[in-house]
């Protein structure tokens, strides 16, 4: 009456193991590491890096675990935070500034288990320690860029209407100014781009016999374009972040021009920062091969000129008027040339920068173009005798530098269009590292932290350590009463909770979800919840049996009549943990999700794991005279 097949008893173990195993990782901790990579994406970390890291820690004799070389740099692993602190300082002083060397705590799961992809839940920022940022974004900056771009387009309307203009530029107080000869051709322009620019209100501004129009992007449009580049950040940061290898940032909005940043795990404020803060992106310019390069350098630069530098520091006379930048890339890889077998960076451009690009360069064939990499890095800043300025906490002050130069700057051969290469790399690392951030993408406008908070790894240790002394004190208290209570039918109740929290905790590793102390209540309300089925169970198999019912047939009644009520009151629970999943959001997610996993998992613990254990112990016999399931022994 009481048995399973065999197939499901097997199933039932195999869910069972596969739960243990996978949640195994959760009990290795973390190792505490350090992460070494280039500065800037012209650097290189390679074998002969690791080789010198690991020269100069053994020379300092500083114990570590290991020393790998990865896609992203270098990984050294060490047994505790102090070895980890001394060692960061010295790989720091002995590879310089071209490198970036952060603090990391890294899983220590053993190779068995990574090989299988067990992997530990991550940890939110209250139980894994990190860093807190609330950034504030500069709205003015992305109004100015929206404006400059229209500059370009109301001169390329314009032109193709035939209307004449005199000049079109962007005025320090804001808006684009179109200056006519004659009000005639200033009512003719201001036509034009009324029917093509719908969104700019225009003003007329006659003074000294000048017939100008200034243009302004109305209200609606403006709103459009701060929504636009607070989405565009976020976005950039996202991806960013997750590319540089920052496990389950949170990064969303505030307001309605701040974005909030926490990154659990990273325990480098510094480094932290410079994630956030770095940009790079492309600009492609024309070379000026009309005016002498060496009167340029000599200080004769001619108008509308700039001189930059390439790697070798070489100089090169650049028109100054982008074409198009990063911020027209659509996709960014790295690659081999099938032809002369460099690395390269294949790039993918949207439409408007492609009709762009196949105008230029089908206008200058024969005719040299730049691509200039420009970087944003911040890096200590020197006094005048060349050391270091202190803030008043005595920690040297960072200030952002721009760094622009010329990658490659090769003759157009052909017309281009949307996809096309950019070659010059030193090696398949560097464009690499230039094609990741390529893809993350520039800021739309600039951002400035505003607010930075640091949870310390003790702290998420000792959160970690109160949450599950919680938990287990109330399983204890919970086994305790149920053992005393239903005797053996209590061990099989702890036995399937205990299964349960285990096959939760393995699910929340597989789904590499992460866990912050909300999800820990959720954990011990699940513990609680699992419970409640069980005594449903244990409670109607005793009525069944105070009715005169046979021990099996009790059992066998129980289960079954029990399970509607199981189900009604735990669909019910999971719609609300639905709910607060859809419209929740930060932590109250994170209850939701660990809430939701746990309904599932006692569902099939409380109901399958447990009668496989009743049908074991009871099952097997024929003609059953006692069970111990309360006070007494019922017969």
């Amino acid at each position: 009456m009481n048995r399973y097949p065999l197939w499901k008893y097997l199933l039932i173990l195999a869910i069972v193991v596969f739960g243990v195993i996978y949640a195994l990782p959760n009990l290795y901790g973390e190792d505490p590491a350090v992460e070494i990579s280039a500065s800037h994406a012209t650097g290189k970390v390679d074998a002969q890096t690791l080789t010198q890291v690991e020269q100069t820690l053994a020379r300092a004799s500083f114990p570590y675990k290991s020393a790998t070389l990865g896609i992203h740099g270098i990984i050294v692993r060490f047994a505790n935070t102090t070895v980890q602190l001394r060692a960061r300082d010295l790989v720091q002083q002995v590879l310089g500034d071209n490198y970036t060397v952060a603090l990391d705590l890294l899983p220590a799961t053993p190779v068995w288990l990574r090989w299988i992809h067990a992997n530990p839940m991550y940890l939110g920022l209250d139980l894994r320690g990190g860093v807190h940022f609330l950034l504030q974004v500069d709205m003015a900056t992305a109004v100015k860029k929206a404006e400059q771009a229209y500059v370009d387009d109301v001169a390329d309307a314009l032109r193709r209407k035939d209307a004449h203009y005199l000049s079109v530029s962007r005025p320090d107080s804001g808006g684009v100014l179109i200056r006519f000869r004659t009000a005639q051709q200033r009512d003719e322009g201001s036509a034009v781009i009324d029917r093509k620019f719908p969104e700019l209100v225009l003003t007329d501004e006659q003074q000294k016999g000048e017939y100008d129009i200034l243009a302004r992007l109305g209200p609606q449009a403006l709103e459009e374009k701060r929504k636009f580049a607070l989405d565009q950040n976020i976005t950039s940061l996202r991806n960013r972040v997750n590319e540089l290898g920052v496990a389950e940032p949170i990064i969303q909005q505030q307001g309605s021009d701040r974005i909030v940043v926490e990154l659990p795990g990273v325990q480098d404020i510094a480094k932290a920062k410079e994630i956030l803060g770095r940009t790079a992106t492309l600009e492609i310019m024309m070379v000026d091969e009309s005016h002498s390069l060496a009167a340029a350098v000599a200080g004769q630069v001619p108008p509308g000129d700039k001189i930059y530098y390439n790697r070798r520091g070489q100089p090169i006379l650049l028109k100054n008027r982008v074409i198009y930048s990063g911020n027209d890339i659509v996709d960014a890889s790295a690659g081999i040339d099938q032809q002369q077998g460099g690395a390269v960076v294949n790039i993918t451009l949207d439409s408007r920068a492609a009709a762009v690009n196949e105008r230029v360069t089908g206008a200058n064939v024969g005719k040299r173009m730049a691509v200039v990499y420009i970087e944003i890095r911040h890096e200590t800043k020197l006094d005048a005798a060349g050391k270091p300025v202190l803030d008043k906490r005595g920690r040297p002050v960072k200030q952002a530098v721009r760094i622009e130069r010329v990658i490659t700057a090769p003759v157009i051969r052909e017309q281009l269009g949307a996809r096309f290469e950019i070659s010059g790399m030193e090696n398949i690392e560097q464009a690499r590292n230039l094609a990741l951030l390529l893809r993350a993408g520039a800021l739309a406008a600039p951002v400035e932290i505003i607010e930075e908070r640091t949870v310390g790894p003790s702290l998420g240790a000792d959160n970690i350590r109160r949450g599950f002394h919680s938990t287990w004190i109330g399983f204890a208290a919970i086994a305790v009463f149920m053992i005393a209570y239903y005797l053996i039918f209590g061990v099989v109740s702890v036995a399937a909770l205990a299964i349960n929290v285990v096959l939760l905790v393995a699910l929340l590793s597989v789904l590499q979800a992460t866990l912050t102390l909300p999800g820990m209540a959720g954990i011990a309300l699940t513990v609680g919840m699992a419970i409640d089925a069980n005594v449903l169970i244990n409670e109607r198999i005793r009525e069944e049996l105070r009715n005169g019912n046979t021990p099996q047939a009790s059992i066998k009644t129980g289960y079954d009549r029990a399970f509607g009520t199981i189900l009604d009151s735990n669909v019910t629970a999971f719609i609300a943990g639905l709910a607060l999943f859809i419209f929740g959001s930060g932590p109250v997610r994170g209850f939701a999700v660990v809430l939701c996993l746990g309904i599932l998992t006692s569902m099939f613990s409380a109901v399958m794991v447990s009668r496989s254990l009743v049908n074991l112990l009871y099952g097997s016999r024929r003609r059953l005279e006692r069970i111990s399931i309360g006070n007494t022994a019922w017969k």
